[in-house]
């Protein structure tokens, strides 16, 4: 029989589903996950905080050949050990895609109309005579940094507000700028928004020399990883009061110590990485997608999101 380790908290939305000829592991910490892939061919081992997932991939035997998890961003996953392994890796793109984007809008929203102080005004029983933030999305342009699954669900709701959206891929695809023509561009952009998969490639890729040549007066989103800002160059950018603000969803590390300059950085508005967590349907739809890829990996036929290793996504 193929082994399968599985979290207990999606049991009820697989058991009823499963093949018989499958031996399930159900575990519930970080130890009964480790117990169970040491001689599985599946793992489903999604854990908090991400760090626990390495560790427990670690006690993998030699069955294992395919490891699925509800996360877009495998940064936690030890990519080139399983590529070595000939570990298929299928990931949970889109999964969290309309409240990531949702998000995203609700951020910009947020930070054109400076709501932030509006509800810190409320707290404090004060009564504003004018409006802390004028900023109107009609007219304005977003450079979506990151133009995946995420990056076209906030193109498309922005496209609502009359934003002009711009994205970046790789490839270049749809009219999209490619990874060495972005940064020229910058100063032609109301909004810089971060949504791609964080890799060698895209890690501190927003420094001094973005946010010098980023447009005065513009906003810097993030909802992708905290890793791609070089952070210390931003507090230092907003200090200047070039930039309007940041809206960051992730930061780096995860929690944010309490003694860190973000928390204090002017016109910076973080949302502690809850883009993803701010819906109810996350594990419903990530145990379909895993029933589906599973009816797949038995039958030998592509399943879907699967990752490249090599690229990181």
């Amino acid at each position: 029989m193929t082994i399968a380790v599985l979290p207990a908290i999606a049991r009820p939305l697989l058991e009823p589903h499963l093949p018989a000829d499958l031996d399930v592991r159900w575990f519930a910490s970080v130890e009964e996950a480790k117990a169970g892939i040491a001689d599985a061919a599946i793992a489903w081992v999604d854990l908090q905080p991400t760090s626990l997932v390495a560790e427990v991939l670690s006690a993998a035997g030699q069955q294992l050949r395919w490891v699925s998890t509800l996360y877009a961003g495998l940064d936690a996953f030890p990519l080139d050990r399983l590529r070595e392994r000939g570990v298929t890796v299928t990931n949970g793109s889109g999964i969290n895609a309309v409240a990531v984007a949702e998000y995203a809008v609700m951020g910009m929203l947020v930070a054109a109309k400076r709501f932030d102080r509006v509800v810190r005004a409320a707290d404090a029983r004060e009564w504003p005579w004018d409006a802390p933030g004028k900023i109107e999305l009609a007219g304005s342009r977003a450079l979506i940094i990151g133009h995946g699954t995420i990056g076209r669900a906030i193109g498309g709701r922005l496209a609502g507000f009359e934003v002009a959206v711009t994205g970046v891929t790789r490839s270049g695809r749809d009219g999209t700028l490619t990874p060495d023509a972005w940064r020229a561009q910058l100063s032609g952009f109301d909004w810089v928004i971060l949504a791609a998969p964080s890799t060698a490639d895209t890690r501190a890729m927003i420094g001094a020399a973005e946010l010098a040549a980023m447009k005065p007066g513009s906003w810097l989103v993030n909802i992708a990883r905290g890793d791609m800002i070089d952070q210390a160059a931003l507090v230092a950018a907003l200090g200047k009061g070039r930039l309007a603000g940041a809206f960051l969803d992730p930061t780096d590390p995860e929690p944010l110590p309490a003694d860190h300059p973000l928390w204090s950085a002017p016109d910076v508005i973080l949302s502690m990485h809850l883009s993803g967590r701010s819906q109810s349907s996350m594990f419903r739809r990530a145990a379909a997608l895993f029933l589906d890829n599973l009816a797949a990996w038995q039958a030998g036929r592509p399943m879907t999101n699967m990752v490249d290793l090599a690229a990181g996504y």
